[in-house]
């Protein structure tokens, strides 16, 4: 077994073992953040497959977490005030059902990943990076002005929505929920990185023409690998708004899309568990220096910038020395 491998098992076991911890000694906000830790991990996970895997800069996921997020929010509003989502041509009715908002929430991220990549991935570089960033921002100001979820408000929810079989108002059985879907988004990524698809897609992000010769089109799967991604990052948007019972504009602002792509980055492109070390530290950054400073960002930036000149592989890469490869 590889020193990465070890690693990776020691991180999942980690980010078990301290919110029991924490459930054993009542300590109820620990749990808390150890659940927006898997969730920011889960939202990583997705960008991992564009930035990682297929080498696309996207600056502009928090439009998928973002609809992720207002497709829980919209739901769950209309079934706690009765009302109808839509009564015309046929009724559709609001949910308090985590796993029917989940299958809505990557649905409506995945037509929306594939609308805006089909657009955006025929651009490269800084105007990738510009365009995916540009179509979220649209999404943040059509969310402020949009006065029947709340606008720049926001939208509350008033109880969590149910899981079958588990009370999701405990902390630590919501912890263990969003836990066992971060495994899972972490699996599909393995297997994406292992299959054929995520080979063709590696080959496609280093000699593009060579996979163009053999009559693999690189924006198909450049495409795919987008849509992918925002279907996983739309499924921590709906998580991420379920643990604060709370959607607002903000999760489609960009300073969300730079934390998601923070998590990657620190923990490591391309790296399996990179996304669940960056999200772990930068949370842990963020309660242990934001309560000795209001400007802890300067630390994180810092933090940021010695791994990206002195240890590009990031902190799985850096742990895991010279085995550590690129996927």
């Amino acid at each position: 077994m590889s020193r990465e491998a070890v690693l990776n098992l020691i991180l999942a076991a980690g980010f078990l073992v301290f919110p029991l911890w924490a459930w054993m000694a009542e300590e109820p906000f620990l749990i808390t953040l150890a659940t927006r830790a898997a969730i920011f991990a889960i939202a990583g996970v997705g960008l991992n497959i564009a930035l990682g895997y297929g080498g696309l800069v996207s600056l502009g996921h928090a439009a998928f977490f973002g609809i992720g997020g207002y497709a829980m929010g919209i739901l769950a509003s209309h079934a706690q005030t009765y009302t109808p989502l839509l009564e015309w041509p046929f009724l559709v009715e609001g949910t308090k059902s985590m796993p029917v908002i989940w299958i809505v929430a990557m649905l409506a991220s995945a037509l929306a990943a594939l609308a805006i990549g089909a657009l955006s991935l025929r651009t490269s570089g800084a105007y990738f990076i510009m365009i995916t960033l540009a179509f979220a921002q649209m999404l943040y100001y059509f969310a402020i002005s949009w006065p029947a979820y709340g606008g720049e408000d926001g939208l509350p929810i008033y109880v969590r929505n149910g899981f079958p079989g588990l009370n999701t108002l405990d902390p630590i059985q919501f912890f263990a929920l969003v836990y066992a879907l971060m495994l899972a988004t972490i699996a599909v990524a393995a297997l994406v990185r292992r299959a054929p698809f995520g080979l063709a897609l590696n080959a496609a992000r280093q000699a593009p023409e060579r996979v163009r010769a053999v009559g693999i089109s690189p924006y198909r799967l450049r495409l795919a690998a987008f849509a992918i991604s925002g279907t996983i990052t739309g499924l921590a948007g709906a998580l991420f708004a379920d643990l604060n019972r709370f959607v607002s504009p903000a999760m489609f602002s960009w300073q969300t899309s730079g934390e998601i792509m923070v998590f990657v980055i620190l923990g490591g492109t391309a790296r399996l568990f990179g996304p669940v070390a960056g999200a772990a530290l930068f949370i842990a950054l963020e309660h242990l220096l934001g309560g000795v400073s209001d400007y802890w960002h300067v630390f994180l930036g810092a933090l940021l910038l010695l791994v990206v000149l002195f240890g590009r592989n990031g902190v799985v890469g850096i742990l895991a020395g010279q085995e550590a490869r690129r996927g």
